[in-house]
C-alpha cells in the first residue's frame, strides 16, 4: 500500500509527466484525441492521488515530509528538496487538482474550433501550469516553493499568450509576466536575508524582530504582485485576454492564490512581524474597497469578475493581517469553487454570445437557464448571503478584523461587501433579465462544458459547511456562530442586491450619474499611467543620462587608452628592422651599458 508521501509525489509528478510527453513527442501533441487524453489522464491521477494524501494525513494529522539532500556545500545540504504534507498543504493539493481537472474539461468545448496543434500547445502548458503550482504547495521549504512561484510565472505567461498572434493577447502576457518578476525581486531578496540570518529557507525559523519585519515585507511584496494588489494590481485585468478557461485557471486556485497562500504557508515568519501583518491588514482592506469600485463600472464580463478577484483577495490579507491565517485560508478554499464556477459560466456566455460586453447580452436567464441559475449561485456565493460557502469565510474574516479593533480596515471591508453584492447585481440584471440584445441564438453549453459548471456548483455551496473541518487539518478551530459583524456583513450585502434592482431593472442602459463619473475616472487608468510617467519621466531619462556617460566618458576614455597603446606599439615596431647585425650592434650595446652599470656600483 502506497504511502501519503508516495500519493503526494504522484499527484506531483502525473502532470509533469504529460507535460513533457506532450513537449517531446510532437505526434501526439498533434492529434487531438491523444493530447487531451494525456492531459486529462495527468489531472485526474493528481485529483485522486490529492485526495488520498488528504485522507492519509487526516487519519492521524501528523505532518509528513520526504525529502533529499540538494546543493551540498562543505559535505553538507544547502537545500532539501521533496514534499510536505501538512493541514496547509494537503487540502490544497485538492482544491488546485480539482479546479485543474474542471477547467480542462471545459476547455475541450470552449475551444472546440482551434486546430489540433494548437490545442496540444495548451493542454500542454495546462499541465506543465498544475505540475508547478503542485511543486508550489508541496514545497517542504521556501526556496522549492521559489522554484514552483517561478514556473507558475512563467507557464501564466504562455497561457495568457496562448493567442500569441493576437496583439492585445500578447502585450497583456509580457505586462503580467514582468510585473509579477519586478515584485519577485522582493521574494528573491527576502530569501537572501533568510538564509543569511539563519542558514536555511525554513518558514518557522526563529528571527529579531527587526529581521523580521524586513524579510516579511519583502515576501509581501512578491504577494502583492502575484495576488494583483493595489498598485501592482495592473496586469490582472489584461490578462483577461487570454481564453477564459486560463482565467478561470488564474483567478481560482492556482495563481492568484500562490501569494495568499504564501503568506499562509510562511505564517510562522510573518507572526514575528506585527509591523508587517498590520500593513497586510491595511492594504488587503485598501485593495479590496479599491477595486470593488472598479468592478463596480467595468462593461466587460471577464473584466469584472477580474477586479473582483483582486477584491477578494483583499480580503484574505486582511484577515491574515489581523491575525487569522485560518480566516484567509478558508476563504481562499471557499473563493476557489465559486470563483472558477462564475469564470467558466462567464465563458460559457462569451461562448454563446460571442461577446465579452455586458451590452451585447441581455435576457439570457430565458434562453441559458442552467449557465444562469449557476452564474447567480456563484454570484450569491462570492457576495456572501447566508448559507452559501462564501457567506461563512467571509464572515470569518470580518469577525477577526473586528475584533483586533482595526476599524479602518473593518468599514473598507464591510463598504466592499456591499459593493460586490451591488456590481454582481449589476452583472446578473444587465446578462441575464434586461432587454435581449445578443444576436444569434444562445443557449445552454453542451456536456463538456455544462459538466464542470455543475461540479463547481456543489462546493460553491456547501463546502462553508466544512470550515471546522479545514481547521482541523492544521490544528486550529473553528465554529460558526452568528454575531452582530456577520449579522451587519449579511444585511449591506442583500442592500447591495437591493440597490441594484432599483438602479439597473428598469433602465439597464442608463447608468447612474455618480456611476458614470466613476466610470470616467476608473477610464484614465491612473494607476496605469503613473507606471507610464515613472517609465518614461524616470527611467528612460534616466537610461539616457547613462547612456551618454557610457558613451562619451567610459568609452572615451576606453578608446583613448587603446589609441595610446596602438600608437605606443607603432613606433615600437620600427625597431623590428629584421637585420642580424642591427640586432647584434643592439645586444653589444646593451651588455656594455649594463656592464658600466656595474662597475659604477
Amino acid at each position: 500500500m502506497m504511502s501519503t508521501a508516495s500519493w503526494a509525489l504522484m499527484a506531483l509528478f502525473a502532470p509533469a509527466a504529460a507535460a513533457l510527453i506532450l513537449a517531446v513527442v510532437a505526434p501526439l501533441r498533434r492529434r487531438l484525441i491523444f493530447s487531451v487524453g494525456i492531459s486529462l489522464l495527468g489531472v485526474i491521477t493528481s485529483l485522486a492521488s490529492a485526495i488520498m494524501v488528504v485522507v492519509g494525513y487526516a487519519a492521524n494529522l501528523v505532518p509528513v515530509e520526504l525529502t533529499v539532500p540538494w546543493l551540498t556545500s562543505a559535505g553538507r545540504p544547502f537545500l532539501d528538496a521533496g514534499v510536505h504534507i501538512d493541514g496547509i498543504s494537503a487540502p490544497m493539493l485538492v482544491v488546485v487538482a480539482f479546479v485543474a481537472l474542471c477547467v480542462q474539461i471545459f476547455s475541450i468545448g470552449y475551444l472546440d474550433d482551434e486546430k489540433a496543434p494548437s490545442l496540444g500547445r495548451y493542454f500542454a502548458y495546462q499541465s506543465l501550469f498544475l505540475f508547478s503550482m503542485q511543486l508550489l504547495v508541496l514545497a517542504p521549504n521556501l526556496m522549492q516553493l521559489f522554484f514552483g512561484w517561478e514556473m507558475v510565472g512563467a507557464t501564466s505567461y504562455l497561457l495568457i499568450g496562448y493567442w500569441y498572434a493576437k496583439p492585445s493577447a500578447a502585450r497583456a502576457a509580457v505586462k503580467a509576466f514582468w510585473i509579477t518578476k519586478l515584485a519577485d525581486m522582493g521574494l528573491l531578496m527576502g530569501l537572501i536575508l533568510l538564509v543569511q540570518n539563519t542558514g536555511g529557507f525554513s518558514w518557522t525559523a526563529h528571527l529579531e524582530p527587526g529581521i523580521a519585519t524586513a524579510i516579511t515585507l519583502l515576501l509581501f511584496v512578491a504577494v502583492m504582485g502575484k495576488s494583483a494588489q493595489f498598485p501592482l494590481h495592473i496586469w490582472l485585468p489584461d490578462a483577461m485576454e487570454g481564453p477564459t478557461p486560463v482565467s478561470a485557471l488564474l483567478h481560482a486556485a492556482t495563481m492568484v492564490a500562490a501569494g495568499v497562500f504564501l503568506v499562509v504557508r510562511a505564517d510562522p515568519l510573518f507572526a514575528q512581524a506585527p509591523d508587517t501583518r498590520m500593513f497586510m491588514a491595511y492594504l488587503g482592506a485598501g485593495s479590496a474597497l479599491f477595486a470593488g469600485l472598479l468592478a463596480l463600472v467595468q462593461t466587460d464580463l471577464k473584466r469584472v469578475l477580474a477586479y473582483s478577484t483582486c477584491s477578494q483577495l483583499g480580503y484574505m490579507l486582511a484577515g491574515i493581517g489581523a491575525g487569522s491565517a485560518t480566516a484567509g485560508f478558508f476563504h481562499l478554499t471557499t473563493h476557489a469553487f465559486f470563483k472558477a464556477l462564475l469564470f467558466l459560466a462567464a465563458g460559457a456566455i462569451i461562448h454563446a454570445v460571442g461577446s465579452n460586453e455586458l451590452s451585447r447580452m441581455g435576457g439570457l436567464a430565458k434562453k441559458m437557464p442552467m449557465t444562469a441559475f449557476v452564474f447567480i449561485l456563484g454570484s450569491l456565493s462570492l457576495a456572501g448571503v447566508p448559507g452559501l460557502a462564501g457567506f461563512f469565510s467571509k464572515d470569518l474574516i470580518l469577525e477577526t478584523v473586528v475584533e483586533q479593533q482595526l476599524w479602518l480596515p473593518a468599514v473598507a471591508l464591510m463598504l466592499t461587501a456591499f459593493l460586490t453584492a451591488l456590481y454582481m447585481g449589476r452583472v446578473i440584471l444587465l446578462a441575464f433579465f434586461g432587454p435581449r440584445v445578443s444576436e444569434g441564438h444562445p443557449h445552454d453549453p453542451h456536456f463538456a462544458m455544462a459538466l464542470p459548471l455543475l461540479l463547481l456548483a456543489i462546493p460553491s455551496l456547501a463546502v462553508g459547511y466544512f470550515g471546522h473541518w479545514i481547521a482541523g487539518l492544521s490544528g486550529n478551530e473553528y465554529s460558526f456562530h452568528i454575531t452582530t459583524t456577520g449579522i451587519v456583513a449579511s444585511s449591506l450585502g442583500l442592500a447591495g442586491f437591493g440597490f441594484s434592482w432599483v438602479i439597473w431593472r428598469k433602465h439597464p442602459a442608463e447608468e447612474p450619474a455618480p456611476m458614470r463619473a466613476l466610470a470616467a475616472f476608473a477610464k484614465r487608468a491612473w494607476v496605469d499611467n503613473a507606471y507610464r510617467f515613472i517609465y518614461r519621466r524616470g527611467l528612460l531619462l534616466v537610461a539616457s543620462w547613462a547612456a551618454w556617460v557610457d558613451r562619451y566618458i567610459v568609452d572615451a576614455l576606453i578608446n583613448a587608452c587603446g589609441a595610446l597603446f596602438i600608437g605606443g606599439a607603432g613606433r615600437a615596431r620600427r625597431i623590428q628592422t629584421g637585420n642580424v647585425r642591427d640586432y647584434l650592434f643592439a645586444v653589444s650595446l646593451g651588455a656594455l651599458c649594463l656592464t658600466a652599470w656595474g662597475l659604477w656600483r
